[in-house]
This record gives C-alpha cells, sequence and structure tokens, in this order.
C-alpha cells in the first residue's frame, strides 16, 4: 500500500474523533480493524484502496473466518471497512463501496453476563467507615447500577449533569447522542455523600463528576482497577467488570417491567434488537412461575402429589 492510502486511514480516525465525537475506545477499534484490512491488501498487493473489489472484499472476509476471527469480530470487520468506504465516497476517492452486500457469518449472540439482584447489591454497597475512596466508589458504583451507564459515559459525566432536585442525569452516549435518564434514591444519597468529599479534592475548576483524590477527572482504567479492587472483596470468586452493572441494570428492569421500548430509552440503543438480547429467560425459573401461577399446571402438580403419596 501507498503511504497515502495509509495516511486515509488516519484521516478518517481524525474524522470520527472531530466529526463524528466518537469515543477513544471506539476510535481504537476502528484502528485494530483497518490495520488488519491494510495487511490483507498488503499481500494482495493492493496498492490502492480505489483497486479493492467485491472479490478482494469476500477473500477477506473468507480469510479472517479461517483464522478463526468469530461471526461477532467479522461483522465488526466489515462494518469498520464499510464506514470507511462510506468516508472515501464521501471524498470523491474512490467510486464504490466493495464491502456492501458481502455477508458475514451467521453469529450466535452471547448473552450478557448479569449479577444477580443480590450480587449487584453487594457490589454497590460498599460499608460505611471504609475510607474516602469508598465513598467515591459507592456513588459511582450506584450511579451506574441506578442509570444503566456505561463507564465512558459516567466518567465523562460533569456535576452540573446531575440533576438531584429532580432526579435526572443528562448522559452523552455513543455518537455524542443525549439522553436524560432517572437516577434512584440510594445513587443520590450516595452521591450527596460523595460531592462534599469531591470538594475538598479539588484542586482546580475541573467539571468532572467523578475525580480522585489529586483532583483530576477519573478515567476508565482507574474505576477499572477500583472495581476489582472491591469485587474482590464484595463477590470473591466472582469475574465481574463495570458493564456488568449495566448489564444486571437492563435485566433487572426488564425482569420486573417487560417495557423494552423504555428500556431501550434508558439505555440508549439505537436499535431495539440490542435490547432485545436482555429478554433472555431463565426457563427453570419460567416453568416454576408456570406451576405456581396456571390453573392447569396446578392440577397437574396436585395430582402429582396424590400419586406419590399413594404410593
Amino acid at each position: 500500500m501507498r503511504d497515502s492510502s495509509r495516511s486515509l486511514i488516519q484521516q478518517f480516525l481524525d474524522h470520527l474523533r472531530n466529526g463524528r465525537r466518537l469515543s477513544s475506545h471506539t476510535i481504537t477499534n476502528y484502528q485494530r480493524d483497518l490495520s488488519r484490512l491494510l495487511g490483507f491488501c498488503q499481500r494482495e498487493q493492493v496498492d490502492d484502496w480505489s483497486k479493492l473489489s467485491v472479490s478482494h472484499a469476500r477473500r477477506y472476509v473468507a480469510q479472517v473466518h479461517r483464522e478463526g476471527a468469530s461471526g461477532v469480530s467479522i461483522r465488526r470487520y466489515l462494518s469498520s471497512a464499510r464506514s470507511f468506504y462510506r468516508f472515501l465516497l464521501s471524498q470523491g476517492l474512490v467510486e464504490a463501496n466493495p464491502f456492501v452486500g458481502v455477508p458475514a457469518p451467521k453469529a450466535t449472540r452471547r448473552l450478557p453476563n448479569a449479577l444477580s439482584a443480590e450480587q449487584a447489591e453487594a457490589m454497590v454497597s460498599l460499608e460505611p467507615g471504609s475510607g474516602e475512596l469508598a465513598v467515591r466508589d459507592r456513588a459511582l458504583f450506584e450511579l451506574m447500577y441506578s442509570s444503566g451507564l456505561r463507564l465512558q459515559e459516567v466518567v465523562s459525566l460533569d456535576v452540573t449533569d446531575i440533576d438531584r432536585t429532580d432526579g435526572l442525569v443528562r448522559v452523552t452516549g455513543k455518537g455524542a447522542k443525549t439522553r436524560v435518564v432517572p437516577v434512584g434514591s440510594k445513587a443520590l444519597e450516595a452521591l450527596a455523600e460523595w460531592l462534599p468529599l469531591r470538594s475538598q479534592w479539588l484542586q482546580s475548576d475541573e467539571k468532572a463528576l467523578f475525580i480522585g483524590q489529586r483532583g483530576t477527572r477519573l478515567g476508565p482504567r482507574a474505576v477499572q482497577q477500583r472495581f476489582s479492587y472491591w469485587a474482590a472483596r464484595q463477590l470473591p470468586g466472582t469475574p465481574v467488570h463495570p458493564h456488568m452493572l449495566r448489564h444486571s441494570f437492563a435485566s433487572h428492569m426488564l425482569e420486573s417491567s417487560a417495557d423494552l421500548r423504555a428500556v431501550q430509552e434508558l439505555l440508549g440503543h439505537s436499535d431495539i434488537s440490542t435490547t432485545q438480547i436482555y429478554t433472555h429467560v431463565d426457563f427453570q425459573h419460567l416453568a416454576r412461575v408456570y406451576d405456581s401461577a396456571h390453573p392447569r399446571a396446578k392440577r397437574r402438580t396436585d395430582r402429582k402429589s396424590k400419586a406419590e403419596e399413594g404410593s
């Protein structure tokens, strides 16, 4: 590939960063995916993006599939490639998008790991008297679970994004889309404890809601480390990560309300099919509910009990 081809990837990434205001994590994924595509082009001796054909695109999918990439990963590679070519088309640098219509292997969608209600409560209900960091961490975890926030969303919050009077938080999610979601009473209580301590730690005019002891905005990596620290104490032996609080929020909301559209809005999903992955049901639980609620099932259970008594 020519050097100009590499620079076009950088221009595209700059467009994502400055034009579409995507998160650094998302941009890193695009960069990794397009580096993989660039390596394929070099092996295929394709020296210009305009020379990549539909046949090349299909071979690219076949190759990454042979290398063991999952269906989900291949779908992401294709999505990154299509987005890149849409950018090239908008700049008049290519005449067609060779990845349009190229299918990916069918992917079985993995169900997200969620905590039980008891586990989630243990994870966010940090013991009083555990120190100043625990005060901040409790407010952080309670807010993530209360409002279903992504890790990047919670670290991006400013103090002005919280409306404690009305119990609301204004969140900037993927694609710079803003949504307003409720904040639960437990999270509001935890925030009320945290904000005076935040004022003590503040060193400048930092606007971040969650800061470190040096007075600067808390980053995703720092939150992950604190989450691991508390997980080892609150849920020993259970593999957990910060995003599980969002998964748990979605699962518990749907279990209680079954209002898919409302949960979609709360989570900030643009496609309801993304929300639908949380509608999985524990079939043993379903059977128990059926047996206890359905009149015909009750009779069947009663007959079974009587038969066992007579045997």
